[in-house]
């Protein structure tokens, strides 16, 4: 029976701006990135968030991205990888410490957005991020891009990882995302995610926007909590993994 993780990116509202449905996705869920407070989140909503996922019985992850509140840590920066190890130290520190304080134990770290994307293209950056996670807890599980540099350093340093994919995303036949920037990068229809989803899991491959066939691994499928779709998403990958004889649970 292929087993499979549901992980979720939450934890994003701050002050009075508030975002997302989290405690209903915690329902569908089997792990959750809690924002560290770089690009979203402020340590209220983290607390809570936190709180919220012990009594929901799902796993704990990190959520570091680039310093940037106003572009949601999505514009890409050019940082050192001294800079990018010690924010993302920084920011996993603070969660970890959270979760401790909240009887709670941190479970995993995923990057965040351009963080995320440029990392996975960078030998450098990736193994910064890597590091960092590695000096706080050896045995937190990375979770990063399918084929990707995150992954590749990661497994260098010995960190135990979860190979990502998206079943709200579009892919390239290099087996990246699509761009934010370009019209068919998001997937908001709800029976191509669950196809996606279900191909992904259980032939080890998608289907590229060129029409290509692309082997990709999936040990966790994200849903993004701030998208419209989010928990319609949720519900409907989970009544299909079911359907399909595939075990949801986290890594």
């Amino acid at each position: 029976m292929p087993i499979v993780d549901l992980n979720c990116d939450m934890g994003e509202s701050f002050g009075a701006w508030k975002m997302g449905n989290d405690a209903a996705l915690m329902d569908h869920v089997t792990s959750v990135n809690i924002a560290c407070g770089f690009h979203a989140g402020d340590p209220t909503t983290i607390r809570k968030t936190i709180e919220t996922a012990i009594k929901k019985g799902v796993a704990i992850g990190a959520h570091p991205g680039y310093p940037d509140l106003q572009g949601f840590g999505r514009r890409n920066m050019s940082l050192s990888s001294d800079d990018v190890y010690d924010i993302v130290l920084y920011q996993v520190a603070a969660l970890k410490g959270i979760c401790e304080a909240s009887g709670a134990k941190l479970h995993h770290v995923k990057p965040h957005g351009a963080l995320y994307n440029q990392a996975a293209k960078s030998a450098d950056l990736s193994n910064a991020v890597a590091r960092a996670v590695k000096s706080i807890d050896p045995e937190i599980v990375f979770y990063g891009g399918s084929g990707s540099f995150l992954i590749l350093e990661s497994q260098k340093l010995g960190l135990q990882t979860a190979s990502e994919v998206f079943a709200d995303r579009t892919y390239q036949p290099d087996g990246s995302l699509t761009s934010r920037t370009l019209p068919d990068a998001l997937i908001t229809d709800r029976e191509r995610s669950v196809a996606q989803a279900l191909q992904m899991v259980t032939s080890g491959s998608v289907i590229a926007v060129s029409g290509e066939n692309v082997q990709i691994k999936a040990d966790t499928i994200c849903i993004h909590g701030d998208g419209d779709h989010a928990l319609e998403f949720a519900i409907a990958l989970r009544a299909a993994f079911q359907e399909n004889d595939i075990d949801l649970r986290a890594i």
